[in-house]
């Protein structure tokens, strides 16, 4: 990913180098990564049986937390293009009962319909 491209916020897909030594005690038996995305430091790495969202936390990024959200707990998903004057693109998940989605934020010329449809291929 390049620097300007980072610090604009798009997200790029991560390199599987970086994704085995990070994902190395957290995926389970039969479980494979199918892509991952990174904007900044924080990622989606979408799996055959989950969605885990990665927050690299503090100023090294040392500190991270790995949200995970099984395809079967999403209730429903949206996605809002960006505009002509609205650069960003927004994706939205609802998990379980709750009423507040989990919002993801994309600039322009990110991988928002890649995401999108990875996330539609596992939850319909």
């Amino acid at each position: 990913m390049g620097l300007f491209s980072g610090l604009m916020g798009n997200a790029s897909e991560v390199d599987s180098d970086k994704l085995d030594k990070l994902l190395n005690d957290t995926l389970i038996a039969g479980e494979q990564v199918e892509k991952a995305y990174q904007v900044i430091r924080d990622m989606f790495v979408f799996t055959n049986k989950r969605l885990i969202l990665i927050d690299k936390q503090g100023m090294t990024g040392s500190k991270v937390e790995m949200l995970t959200i099984p395809y079967s707990k999403i209730t429903k998903f949206s996605k809002e293009s960006a505009g002509h004057f609205d650069l960003d693109s927004e994706l939205k998940i609802w998990i379980g009962s709750d009423p507040m989605p989990l919002v993801k934020e994309f600039k322009a010329g990110d991988n928002i319909n890649d995401v999108y449809r990875i996330i539609s291929q596992y939850c319909l």
